[in-house]
């Protein structure tokens, strides 16, 4: 069961407060958004597409969230 800890936790803004996880944000972002220009380019125009993109972004909001709750 979620717990008010844990949506407090993910509701909550969390900059980030230490020079690695600033990094760690940036190589998440850039291998996401390479991994969507590869999707876009060797993939035809389609609601399929989207999809896959849309999935990588969703992996990437994800991973830094990860990052920004402490893994909580």
């Amino acid at each position: 069961m979620i717990d008010n800890e844990q949506l407090q936790n993910w509701f909550t803004h969390h900059p980030p407060t230490d020079q690695r996880t600033i990094e760690s944000y940036e190589l998440i972002r850039a291998a996401g958004l390479a991994f969507a220009m590869v999707i876009r380019d060797l993939t035809p125009p389609s609601a399929d597409q989207t999809a896959a993109v849309r999935k990588v972004r969703e992996a990437v909001m994800t991973a830094n969230a990860a990052l920004a709750c402490g893994g909580a």
